[in-house]
């Protein structure tokens, strides 16, 4: 897809001096001031609604009164005892929609308390040293597989570790991390962070890693029955929705997510190659970052095309405003129809304008045309139920994703599941490490130890 050869994609557009300013930390920890300063801005609600507005239902005025007291350690016991992932999430959940939206400081003044800095600023001093706050218990002889390193499954292994289990992770990539280590935008954790926190969770004990090995691929769900006792699925969606045009193949068009990969994982970012002109088609946080991330590389023109209005993105107006300051021009109400290429390289892209009539979306007939050297498809990953092929039983699925009941059980006997490979779930990382957490818990009661 990035063909150097093609006209006008480089890499090494920027000076190294940029590019570590580009991929800086995008938010710069709090100091010890500033946290108490900012916690001490909350007012302790005696039925906060910030803590309804968490997934993971993390007891946000408790640790905001142990930042105050001088325990930040303490408040990261409280953080990660209902989200082992808290340090990630303080970097990348979407905060201003979900804890910080609810605030009655927002309600009131339009400014709530920093929750996500004040997380980081607690789960940053806890990490730090390195020590485990949370220990096995006796070992049980029960082992628990599960396929996938993502959020949800690294959140499902370390609570069964802590019921003393013993948990093998079977990750299809070279590292264990999911889209923290793979599909986040870089500045958002920089300096190796996704593994850091990986290290963090797996030094409780009792949960080994076995990278590389992908179900469907490698082995089969009823081998996975037969050497286990109970079985965790989240292996998050590996497809790729097509933007459904000819010629969508054509050198210079690709996978957001596949370049957000290379790029998580270059050692340096100037040998990426970027368009001078890039085109991102889609509108949620993945379509934000390839924009972003695009633009600060070097390119000189990023547009990104959502179909719909700005109501409708999943990524947040607060996202949508950090890409529109790195320079992105965001159009709405347009779908792709065609591609314009050149000598077997993408050149351009059409684009139909679109009108919502009875809230279907339908076009108008009206077209615009933008050039482009690179364009990406940021439209949505899909579940590959292939993956669940070979075994005796089926797995039921709902809406093209695995149904689960309310503790994320299957319809098979001794498989769970929880992230965003299952039905109903938000695609989000908190949501993600709570289905882990449910499962956990609901496989422990179901082996009865």
């Amino acid at each position: 897809m990035v063909d150097e050869s093609a006209p006008d994609i480089a890499s090494g557009r920027l000076t190294a001096e940029q590019y570590l300013a580009n991929f800086s930390d995008l938010h710069p920890p709090l100091d010890r001031h500033q946290a108490l300063v900012e916690a001490d801005r909350c007012y302790f609600c005696f039925d906060a609604p910030c803590i309804q507005a968490c997934p993971t239902g993390i007891d946000i005025p408790l640790f905001l009164r142990e930042i105050l007291t001088e325990n930040p350690k303490g408040a990261a016991e409280t953080i990660l005892s209902a989200n082992i992932l808290g340090g990630m999430c303080a970097r990348v959940c979407p905060t201003e929609t979900l804890c910080e939206e609810a605030c009655v400081r927002e309600k009131a003044e339009g400014k709530p308390v920093r929750i996500g800095e004040l997380q980081r600023y607690a789960t940053d001093a806890l990490m730090a040293e390195g020590k485990q706050p949370f220990s096995r218990a006796a070992p049980t002889g029960k082992r628990i597989a599960v396929v996938g390193g993502g959020p949800a499954g690294l959140s499902c292994a370390h609570r069964l570790a802590m019921h003393g289990h013993d948990v093998v992770i079977f990750d299809a990539k070279p590292k264990a991390g999911g889209l923290n280590e793979y599909g986040i935008a870089a500045y958002k954790a920089p300096g190796g962070f996704a593994q850091s926190e990986v290290d963090y969770i797996l030094s409780i004990g009792g949960i080994s890693v076995e990278a590389g090995k992908a179900l469907g691929r490698d082995f089969a769900l009823d081998e996975l029955r037969q050497d286990f006792d109970a079985i965790f699925l989240g292996m998050g969606l590996a497809g790729v929705n097509a933007l459904g045009i000819d010629e969508e193949k054509v050198s210079g068009v690709g996978d957001a997510v596949a370049y957000i990969a290379e790029l998580r994982q270059a050692d340096d970012l100037s040998t990426l190659p970027v368009g001078r002109r890039v085109v991102v088609v889609g509108g949620g946080m993945t379509a934000i970052d390839i924009a972003s991330q695009s633009k600060r590389l070097g390119a000189a023109e990023v547009t990104l095309v959502y179909r719909r209005g700005p109501e409708r993105m999943g990524a947040s107006e607060y996202e949508r405003e950090l890409a529109q300051t790195d320079g992105v021009l965001i159009r709405f109400n347009a779908k792709p129809s065609r591609l314009v290429v050149e000598s077997g390289h993408v050149a351009g892209i059409t684009f139909e304008t679109t009108a919502e009539q009875d809230g279907r979306l339908t076009g108008t007939g009206e077209t615009f045309t933008l050039g482009a050297d690179m364009v990406f498809k940021a439209i949505g990953q899909t579940f590959v139920p292939e993956a669940l092929n070979g075994s005796a039983q089926s797995i039921g699925l709902e809406a093209g994703r695995i149904k689960v009941d309310a503790e994320r059980r299957t319809t098979m006997p001794g498989v769970w599941a929880g992230g965003d490979c299952v039905a109903g779930g938000e695609d989000l990382t908190v949501v993600a490490v709570e289905d882990g957490k449910l499962a956990a818990e609901s496989i422990n009661r179901a082996l009865g130890v």
